[in-house]
């Protein structure tokens, strides 16, 4: 077991390492959506929550999708039998941000404009990371973006809606990242 979980480790962080270029060869879509996965697990390891938002220590911490899930299986395979801080990781699913109780990073797949800025006007206090691959993300208030640049997929980082919803990204993960306000 502990064989396993080491080789997913691997996986992952190769994934992160050497697996941010595309191949023509490959499905584009899928890789990019492997690559985002494997970030959405690590941004849970870079991630310091308020002791209100995970109350339990054994309380799972929730990587939510609104929208429409583009990750096929791949973010559940990732964060299988996985924990980070003895907290185990769960995927749930949302339609809208009403079914939203418990979430800690959520990944927004809203094409409506004006549906992904109510989205995120109505997160506004609450302690969870906002993360999207929507151009108008970050202008809207999100704080996490995935972006395509020169055939690799970066992330950048707006700090003052994190801030505002009591959240501390690690300066590790703020150091890989294009910090934009």
């Amino acid at each position: 077991m502990r064989y396993l979980k080491t080789m997913k480790r691997l996986y992952i962080n190769s994934l992160l390492v050497f697996g941010i270029f595309f191949s023509s060869a490959q499905t584009t879509d899928d890789h990019e959506y492997q690559i985002k996965a494997a970030f959405l697990f690590n941004f849970a390891q870079f991630v310091e929550w308020p002791a209100n938002a995970l109350p339990e220590t054994k309380a799972p911490l929730v990587i939510g999708i609104l929208g429409e899930n583009p990750f096929s299986t791949y973010l559940e395979e990732i964060i299988s039998g996985e924990r980070v801080n003895g907290h185990p990781l769960v995927v749930q699913q949302y339609k809208n941000v009403e079914e939203i109780t418990t979430c800690h990073i959520l990944f927004i797949n809203l094409a409506e404009t004006d549906k992904l800025e109510q989205a995120i006007t109505s997160l506004k206090a609450r302690s969870i990371l906002t993360v999207s691959d929507n151009s108008n993300f970050i202008k809207q208030g999100g704080m996490v973006r995935f972006i395509r640049k020169n055939n690799k997929i970066q992330i950048q980082i707006n700090p003052e809606p994190a801030k505002e919803a009591n959240l501390i990204i690690s300066s590790k993960l703020l150091r890989v990242a294009e910090i934009v306000h």
